[in-house]
Formats: structure tokens, sequence, C-alpha cells
């Protein structure tokens, strides 16, 4: 089970550049561990990551297996008009997290 955290401004400027941070809980496992018998863990990692505001992709992340757990993402995109943004991540067996988030642009 993930939880994900995400700083998106409630309100900005039209053209202002805003900052969006996000972070998503998710029991990562690279692989490379055994269990107590020795046997290999199963890889299960976040390997991709969008962002789309109003539809338009601003943001897309691969993953690989080095990324931390618990990845913590951050970057920049121009407040355009009102709207949703809707965050993705996607991972190994099947996994997929989708939350979204409001702007009000004025």
């Amino acid at each position: 089970m993930a939880i994900a955290r995400i700083d998106v401004p409630k309100t900005a400027k039209r053209g202002e550049i805003i900052d969006i941070r996000t972070l998503i809980s998710h029991s990562m496992e690279t692989g490379f561990r055994r269990d107590y018998l020795g046997a290999p863990l199963p890889r299960d990692i976040i390997t991709g990551f969008v962002c789309t505001y109003n539809g338009v992709e601003v943001c897309r992340a691969v993953l690989h297996p080095a990324i931390s757990a618990n990845p913590y993402l951050t970057f920049s995109t121009i407040a355009t008009e009102s709207g949703t943004l809707v965050f993705k991540w996607s991972g190994d067996n099947g996994f997929t997290f989708t939350e979204s988030a409001v702007i009000n642009v004025v």
C-alpha cells in the first residue's frame, strides 16, 4: 500500500512559476536482498512517475533500482490556468497509484 503527500500551492498568479513537491511511501525492495532462508526477495520498486496539468504532461521521471525508498520528487511548472494536477506513480508487479490536487490561478 502506498501513501502520497503532495505540496501544491492552492492559488497562484497567472504566469507564476510554482514549485511542486511529492513524496510517496512505498515498501521498496531492490531485489538484491535475501530472506532468512537465503532466497532472493523479489524486486518491488516504483519505476515511473507522470504529472499532468489539465491533461498536459508537465513532468515525467523514470526511476531505477538505485532510487531510495519513499521517493521525494520536486519540480516546477508555470501556472497557466485554474485546474487539476494529476500525479501517477507506477511500478513493478502492476503497482499504480494516482492522486490529484487543484490549483486556482488568478
